[in-house]
C-alpha cells in the first residue's frame, strides 16, 4: 500500500482500518480496527516518547504493516511534519550530503534492526542516525552487538514491544544512555499479568477491545518507584520439554552468545527417554572450543545439549529471525 493510499482510507467516511496481524497471539489474520482505537494509540507512543507539534517525523516503514500505518497516523493527530522516503535497507541515505533531504532535521524514527544496522555501518548514515532525536526500534530482535554500538549515541533510543493486535506499541524500554534498561515499560493505561504458563496477557480497552493472551512468555514486576515493568523471557512455542523440564530456547542462547563467537541456535530433536533433547546448532565447521565446561559454568541444572551439531548454515527467515521449524527439521535429518 502507498502511503497516499492509506492516508484515503484514513479520512474516508469508515470508522474502521483493515489491517493484517503478524501471529503474536496466534495465527495471522486480516482484522478490522476502529480509527478511533489508532487515535488513542497514536496519543500513546507520542505522550511516552514527549513528542510535539511541530516535530519532523520520519516514514522509513510500509504503510502495508501497522508500524508504518500508526507513523502517518502519529503525524497527523499531532500534527507532525512527516518526511516519507522509501522503506528499504538504508532509509537515511537521502539525508547525507547530496541527497533529496541533505540538511533536514529528524525528530522521530521508528527503523527495524536491519534499518539501523546498515546506517550504522555507514559513517555518513551514522552521523544521521545519531542526530535523530529520538529513535525507536522494533519488528525484530536487537543483538547485543547492536545495542553496545548504540550504547554510546547521545540521542534517545528505545526498542518497542508491539504488535497489530495492540495497534503497534504498547511499551518501551531505553537501551541507550545511564538509563538504559532490560526490561519494558508500559504505557499509561496499559494493564498487565501473566497466566499459569507465563504468556504475557495485556488488558488496553484504550486500543484493544479484548484482552489479548500472546504467544510471548514474560516476567512482570515492580521498580524500586512501585511501577510495573516486564521483560520477555521467550516464546511459548520455542520451550522445549526435555526430561520433564522446560527450557526456554531463547533465554538459553543469551546465556550462550557471549561465549560462542559464531550463529548459532538452540533447538531439539526428538527423544524416546526425554521426549525432546536440547540439540545445539553451531553454523561452520566443527571447531576445538571447550563447550561441556560453558554449559556447566553458565548453564541451569539438565539444560545441557544433549546433542551439538555443526551445519554450513543455520537456517534463518527472510527478515533475520531463526527458522526455527527449518531448525528443528534439519536436525532431525542429521540426527535421524
Amino acid at each position: 500500500m502507498q502511503t497516499d493510499d492509506f492516508i484515503r482510507n484514513w479520512n474516508d467516511s469508515s470508522d474502521f482500518i483493515t489491517v493484517k496481524t503478524s501471529g503474536s497471539t496466534g495465527e495471522p489474520k486480516t482484522i478490522e480496527v476502529r480509527k478511533e482505537k489508532m487515535v488513542n494509540s497514536a496519543n500513546m507512543t507520542c505522550d511516552f516518547l514527549d513528542i510535539h507539534e511541530g516535530d519532523t517525523a520520519l516514514l522509513c516503514l510500509s504503510t502495508d504493516y501497522i508500524a508504518g500505518k500508526m507513523m502517518v497516523v502519529r503525524s497527523i493527530v499531532r500534527h507532525l511534519n512527516m518526511i516519507s522516503v522509501e522503506p528499504d535497507g538504508h532509509p537515511l541515505k537521502s539525508f547525507v550530503k547530496g541527497g533529496v533531504n541533505y540538511g533536514k532535521r529528524i525528530d522521530f524514527a521508528a527503523m527495524v534492526p536491519l534499518q539501523v544496522y546498515n546506517s550504522l555501518r555507514n559513517e555518513e548514515e551514522k552521523e544521521i542516525l545519531m542526530s535523530i532525536n529520538v529513535l525507536i526500534i522494533g519488528g525484530g530482535a536487537i543483538e547485543r552487538k547492536m545495542t553496545e554500538d548504540l550504547q554510546s549515541m547521545p540521542n534517545r533510543i528505545y526498542s518497542t514491544y508491539a504488535m497489530t493486535e495492540t495497534l503497534s506499541n504498547i511499551a518501551m524500554r531505553k537501551i541507550n544512555g545511564e538509563d538504559w534498561s532490560e526490561w519494558y515499560r508500559p504505557f499509561h493505561g496499559i494493564h498487565l499479568s501473566t497466566n499459569e504458563e507465563q504468556q504475557l496477557i495485556i488488558d488496553a480497552p484504550q486500543i484493544c477491545d479484548t484482552v489479548l493472551t500472546t504467544n510471548d512468555i514474560a516476567e512482570i514486576k515492580k521498580d524500586e518507584s512501585g511501577n510495573t515493568i516486564f521483560r520477555i523471557l521467550g516464546r511459548k512455542d520455542n520451550i522445549i520439554c526435555s526430561g520433564g523440564i522446560k527450557i526456554q530456547a531463547e533465554t538459553m542462547e543469551e546465556l550462550l552468545r557471549p561465549h560462542i563467537d559464531r550463529k548459532f541456535i538452540v533447538t531439539y530433536h526428538d527423544d524416546e527417554k526425554l521426549g525432546q533433547a536440547v540439540v545445539l546448532m553451531i553454523e561452520g565447521e566443527k571447531y576445538n572450543i571447550n563447550l561441556k565446561n560453558i554449559f556447566s559454568s553458565i548453564l541451569p541444572k539438565y539444560w545441557e545439549p544433549k546433542h551439538i551439531i555443526f551445519v554450513e548454515r543455520i537456517p534463518m527467515t527472510a527478515n533475520g529471525k531463526p527458522a526455527r521449524a527449518e531448525a528443528v527439521a534439519l536436525a532431525k535429518k542429521i540426527l535421524g
